[in-house]
């Protein structure tokens, strides 16, 4: 009686490998840059967006370059390094600070690394959801039209994703300390604006690299 052979798993590419990396330190960077407002002419958003949109267009370019199942557990996966470096963050936090540290930069580091539960939480959720929706909308619109039309796949699903990101964050983090229908509505209308104005170069950027990594020899 025959049995079958046990399916291999799929080889890990130069472009799974380098996007891998790169996501990972994307993911822990977006909290810190969050802590300051940016300016764009009449936009004013968190510059933990910026971080965050290269998250958008890694597991995109993933998507397009390895399938949706592989950009799917390359999100899942971006929870390890965002958990681990919130883990330390809180060890660092309990430690005691040498008395040669000036208490200027002490203070300054504990006001940008400290936060409250709910900014925490509301962070993790929308991270999750919002990052595993881009590359579902991402790769649906990949199955109606095929590999056509990559800069408008890629923000129609970064603004949408955003958008839903925006709507969980803001409401999770600060719904009940004060009125948030114009921090959402302000915030919304940015991100959606980034999305298209930064996404779709990038998107071309990342699979032109993936393909080239994966075409150089071993």
């Amino acid at each position: 009686m025959s049995t079958a052979a046990p399916a291999q798993p799929a080889p890990i590419t130069w472009s799974l490998f380098a996007f891998g990396i790169f996501y990972g330190g994307m993911v822990c960077i977006a909290g810190v840059l969050g802590n300051k407002q940016v300016a764009l002419g009449p936009l004013a958003v968190e510059a933990g967006i910026f971080a965050f949109l290269m998250l958008v267009v890694t597991s995109s370019a993933i998507a397009e370059l390895h399938g949706r199942a592989i950009a799917q557990k390359l999100v899942l996966l971006g929870f390890v390094p965002l958990l681990v470096s919130a883990a330390l963050t809180l060890v660092v936090l309990g430690l005691p600070a040498s008395a040669k540290m000036e208490p200027d930069r002490l203070s300054a580091f504990e006001t940008i690394m400290q936060s409250n539960l709910r900014l925490w939480i509301g962070g993790l959720v929308a991270y999750g959801i919002s990052t595993l929706l881009n590359v579902y909308i991402f790769s649906k619109l990949k199955g109606r039209e095929g590999s056509r039309l990559l800069w408008l796949r890629s923000g129609i699903a970064s603004a949408l994703s955003q958008a839903i990101d925006t709507l969980i964050f803001i409401t999770i983090a600060f719904y009940g300390v004060f009125p948030i229908a114009n921090l959402l509505a302000g915030q919304m209308l940015a991100k959606v604006v980034l999305s298209f104005v930064f996404v779709p170069p990038l998107i071309y950027l990342f699979v032109g690299i993936g393909r080239r990594l994966d075409r150089a020899p071993a």
